[in-house]
């Protein structure tokens, strides 16, 4: 309904409605995050005292803890041409927008009109014609009065924290992912030169069993299993181009170029793990950007059931205009001319079949939700922690073993060639050491790049890179 501004009624009531959108009142029930159940302590290592959330903190260039120059450049740019991180990018920079578009709607809308118009007729009684200008500046304004905007300002402003999380997460996850690749590749090229010496060796030793058998001091048996011994080898070898390309490739998509534009020459490995803290503090896990945005979500659920809960109470919308209107352009802003109007409307709904209870439970059961994810968030971040301390622990222990082990092999290789070249044993003990030597060698390289890879694992887990 339209209101004249003549009487002294409208007036207060406009006066109020202005009063009450400055204070307003949120419907949206007060925000606390989900509780969550907190260990007392890491089950894998020690005690650790919980912090508030520091998911803003700077992660800073973790990777630079493997001491590796390339690694480190590779890593580095990621975050300028992943195409995934340059997506969840675009996707906060589109949360941005939507968070102003929100705030908009809280301030006046402002509108300058004109127009021109002549018109005529035929007969007696419309033979005169005429024209009519008209220029008018007129504004419209609904008021917040039961924060349905600000609720949606609130909620478009969390999402926004959600998909600046987002974007942290995406780019954690692609430099751990390049970041393992590239460890992966390493030991692929390690793997690749202890099979080189290997076959040299191999070769070596057909030489002789070739010498031997045409000696007539060893059977030919010899000769066959020396010879599919070092195809065996070859053959490996050749998988572990296949797998390294394979690995190329997929360093180079994470670095946003196809495979034909990037390639990576073999170079020396550093297999050195970086020390892993003896207490780890519950804020380098409140860092994982996942679970501030899910957090996050959570609050953008809350706020919505303000939004909801709006809709049980009317709408209040204010106008206001002031123009000119005349026959000739030249009377057109003359004081005799002016025209203004004010206005008040509200608009109550009477019966919508229970419409906003329904909405008001839809929100609630979203906020319910997100709340749950939000708790299996922080769940699953305590296990991929505790999952990852595990495997550096037992892998540790491991080395020292494999290490002994790949030693007194290599020890045992040896000593059955010397006894075989004497004619003290046969060739079949010789096949077996070697293969034993060889794959010890292989699980140990296996083992320090799997220690690495747990390491990059453990990083992420804990929200990229720790202080002590």
């Amino acid at each position: 309904m339209r209101l004249s501004m003549n009487s002294l009624f409208p007036r207060r009531l406009l006066a109020a409605a202005m009063i009450a959108a400055m204070t307003g009142c949120a419907l949206a029930p007060a925000y606390e995050a989900p509780a969550v159940a907190i260990p007392a302590n890491y089950k894998e290592s020690g005690d650790w005292v919980q912090a508030t959330p520091a998911d803003d903190a700077a992660r800073g260039a973790w990777w630079t803890v493997f001491n590796d120059p390339m690694l480190n450049e590779l890593a580095a740019a990621v975050q300028v041409s992943n195409q995934n991180v340059a997506a969840a990018g675009a996707a906060y920079a589109q949360a941005r927008a939507l968070v102003a578009g929100q705030r908009a709607a809280l301030f006046p809308t402002v509108s300058l009109d004109g127009s021109a118009d002549r018109a005529g007729g035929s007969g007696a009684s419309s033979s005169r014609r005429g024209n009519s200008y008209q220029a008018s500046l007129g504004a419209t304004w609904e008021p917040d009065l039961w924060g349905r905007l600000r609720g949606g300002v609130e909620s478009a402003g969390a999402s926004a924290q959600a998909s600046a999380a987002d974007l942290a997460a995406a780019t954690l996850s692609a430099q751990g992912e390049l970041a393992a690749n590239y460890l992966n590749l390493r030991e692929s090229d390690v793997q690749s030169e202890l099979l080189g010496a290997t076959i040299a060796g191999y070769q070596r030793v057909l030489q002789i069993t070739r010498n031997r058998y045409e000696a007539g001091v060893a059977p030919k048996t010899d000769v066959l299993q020396s010879e599919t011994q070092l195809a065996s080898a070859q053959a490996d070898q050749v998988n572990l181009q296949r797998q390294r390309a394979q690995l190329e490739h997929a360093i180079a998509v994470l670095m946003g170029k196809a495979p034909a534009e990037f390639t990576l020459a073999p170079a020396a490995w550093q297999p050195a793990v970086p020390e892993m803290p003896v207490v780890l503090p519950a804020t380098l896990l409140q860092r994982r950007p996942d679970i501030a945005a899910a957090e996050r979500r959570v609050a953008a659920a809350n706020a919505e059931i303000g939004v909801a809960r709006a809709g049980y109470f009317p709408g209040i919308g204010l106008t206001a205009s002031y123009g000119y209107g005349a026959s000739q352009v030249a009377d057109l802003f003359s004081a005799s001319t002016a025209a203004w109007s004010l206005g008040l409307s509200l608009a109550q709904r009477i019966f919508d079949a229970g419409a906003v209870s329904a909405q008001v439970a839809g929100a609630r059961a979203a906020h319910e939700r997100t709340a749950a994810q939000y708790r299996q968030t922080v769940l699953t971040a305590f296990q991929n922690v505790e999952d990852q301390l595990a495997a550096s622990r037992v892998l540790a222990q491991q080395l020292t073993l494999r290490q002994a082990a790949s030693s007194a092999a290599d020890q045992v290789e040896q000593q059955v060639l010397n006894r075989y070249r004497a004619g003290q044993v046969g060739y079949t003990e010789v096949v077996t050491a070697q293969t034993t030597a060889l794959q010890a060698r292989r699980t140990l390289a296996q083992l320090q790049a799997d220690r690495q890879v747990v390491a990059v694992a453990l990083i992420q887990a804990l929200g990229g890179g720790w202080t002590r």
